[in-house]
């Protein structure tokens, strides 16, 4: 089969590599579609350090059951599916806690082991779950990062009437939004530099988007504020912005040895409750069910398509940040 191989960091290519045979309790997945996400860029990068090479990246992704190992239970030859692409171990103190995406021995499909950026990818059968049949697979690769997201809305307090600010408007932030919308919020705001991507969000129903929070007129604050870029200055910015009592959300990724300031005090006197988000937890079945009501506005998300052969284009225009979602389809 095809596959893009990453040997080693910055170093990339499509190759021809054995297809794989499923092993007890796996399944074999024929691709149809997979996403680009920030980890995959760090991966060819060489900046993301669980990452063993050479190595198939691809962990967003969906496609057709072609073959299963022994004792593959839950799914059948013929079912498309969307994959969960963690890995816990299962023994060590997290994932006996029921916390298994701080697992002390964390993996995933395509960031650890070989992904789908590939005509063929194996998996756990038990990672698999059946698409309603109106989702076609390139909805079904979204549900990934959507799982996510519903990961960190069980973490924040959720209430009806509550007021949400949202920095970034790139593939999660945009997916914050529309499930605030659907968790009954009073309003969203969105704040990022890029005028196209504020466009989007108020397609997707944002009561404001905007370059800067103060250009709001919010003075008290808001109960919700969820940092999605992944940048120093808007998440120090975001924190300044909570309103007394509320709670502030990273779920942007930044660099390990990056640094905010933050002011203690008001941490204390404002009884600010900060929260982390990371990755898939209990979440990617309710982000199927979410994705098959349409909560998802999934056709605005994706806008890119590509082959494998296109992958380095792929990876401009994900830099460029003229997209939103871009997807490979093997």
């Amino acid at each position: 089969m095809r596959a893009l191989l990453v040997e080693k960091p910055g170093q990339f290519s499509i190759e021809s590599v054995p297809d794989p045979t499923p092993g007890i309790g796996e399944a074999v997945i024929r691709v149809d579609a997979v996403g680009i996400c920030g980890t995959d860029i760090h991966i060819v990068e060489g900046e993301f350090p669980p990452t063993p090479y050479p190595i198939v990246p691809g962990h967003e992704f969906a496609g057709e059951v072609v073959a299963l190992g022994a004792d593959a239970a839950g799914v059948r030859v013929g079912d498309r599916v969307a994959v969960d692409p963690s890995l816990f171990c299962g023994r060590c103190h997290y994932c006996a806690i029921g916390r298994g995406n701080l697992c002390e021995n964390w993996g995933a499909i395509g960031d650890t082991v070989d992904g789908a950026m590939a005509e063929f990818v194996k998996v756990p059968a038990a990672n698999c779950y059946r698409l309603p049949g109106h989702v076609p697979s390139a909805h079904g690769a979204l549900v990934e990062p959507l799982s996510c997201a519903v990961h960190g809305f069980d973490v924040l307090p959720r209430q009806l009437g509550t007021h949400y600010l949202v920095y970034g408007a790139g593939t999660m932030g945009l997916l914050m939004l529309q499930l605030a919308i659907a968790a009954g919020a009073a309003s969203v705001s969105v704040v990022d530099t890029n005028a196209d991507r504020l466009a989007v969000a108020r397609t997707l129903g944002a009561d404001a988007a905007t370059i800067s929070a103060d250009d709001l007129d919010r003075p008290q604050g808001w109960e919700v504020v969820i940092e999605c870029s992944g940048t120093i200055a808007a998440m120090e910015d975001g924190l300044s912005r909570v309103r007394r009592g509320g709670t502030y959300q990273q779920f942007g990724v930044a660099p390990a040895a990056a640094r905010a300031e933050i002011s203690p005090f008001r941490i204390y006197n404002d009884e600010i409750t900060i929260v982390g988000s990371m990755a898939v937890l209990h979440s990617f079945g309710r982000a199927v069910d979410l994705m098959g009501e349409g909560v998802i506005d999934a056709e605005t998300m994706i806008t890119h398509d590509f082959s494998l052969h296109e992958f380095a284009d792929a990876v401009r225009t994900f830099r460029a940040g003229t997209g939103r979602k871009i997807q490979l389809h093997p």
